[in-house]
């Protein structure tokens, strides 16, 4: 069965305007059936994938350990870039043993914690390759998932995870919840979950891209302004596992605050700009 038959059959074109193809649970077992008759040698394209981390030394060496050998069974093409965000464990530490066992592990290095969008644009803007991917360094994403959205983006634009279900406390899953109303109300944005760090982009989208935002506002700002340029994507339902170690540091009230500060500000320039 080829590419150009089963996609067609199994998505609707769409856009952040209208309703996004997605995939829920039932679906995305027929689509590991599919992409077993599709999966003929390694794909062509070349893959970038963006690993954001502060102080994640209790997961990172097997978060990257896990990513490289799941990116070797796909591609030869590919490479993984660990943003580490002015950590003050021993995260730089081991990745810079990692890279040792594995050369195309690259490190980027903040001095200072500069925020989670400010660890990504050093990311998106250090990628050589065909597609990017980011994915958190925390160990609550299966990167095995990642092998679904393929087929999908040759397709559109983009492939963007959703966590089914959400293993997070509960704090967590309301302060998303109200993110995500508030941003499609000011943004006009809505997706399925918009910070979910499970995304797939074609690398070019990037580097004509000028994004402004440094903290928990990035994934908005990417959104929207994708949105903008008339760019098209799917949804997929991804596995997302309770954190086990380290500590997440999004729901700090420091955090929340300069995400609402950030989305008003860029709200009403980005208005006057259009």
């Amino acid at each position: 069965m080829s590419m150009a038959n089963i996609v067609p059959h199994m998505f609707a074109m769409s856009s952040i305007q209208g309703q996004p193809a997605q995939i829920g649970v039932a679906p995305e077992q027929y689509v590991a059936s599919e992409l077993a008759e599709i999966a003929e040698g390694k794909p062509s394209y070349s893959l970038s994938v963006v690993l954001p981390a502060y102080n994640e030394e209790a997961v990172i060496e097997k978060t990257v350990t896990t990513v490289a050998t799941a990116l070797r069974k796909w591609t030869d093409n590919f490479e993984i870039i660990v943003v580490n965000d002015g950590s003050k464990d021993h995260t730089r530490d081991i990745i810079e043993r990692l890279i040792g066992d594995e050369p195309r592990v690259r490190l980027m290095h903040h001095s200072q914690n500069r925020g989670y969008g400010a660890a990504l644009i050093t990311g998106f803007h250090t990628v050589s390759k065909d597609l990017v991917f980011f994915m958190d360094a925390d160990g609550q994403f299966d990167i095995y998932d990642l092998e679904r959205f393929f087929p999908l983006i040759e397709k559109f634009d983009a492939v963007l995870g959703y966590r089914n279900p959400r293993h997070d406390p509960w704090i967590r899953k309301l302060n998303a919840w109200g993110w995500k109303q508030l941003v499609h109300l000011v943004l006009g944005v809505r997706v399925r979950d918009l910070d979910c760090a499970f995304k797939l982009y074609r690398s070019e989208f990037f580097q004509t891209l000028t994004l402004e935002t440094r903290g928990a506002m990035i994934n908005a700002e990417i959104l929207y302004k994708f949105k903008r340029a008339g760019h098209t994507y799917a949804e997929v339902g991804v596995k997302h596992l309770p954190r086990r170690e380290g500590q997440a540091t999004g729901a700090k009230p420091a955090v929340i605050v300069k995400a609402l500060r950030e989305l008003v500000f860029y709200a009403r320039k980005w208005k006057r700009e259009e």
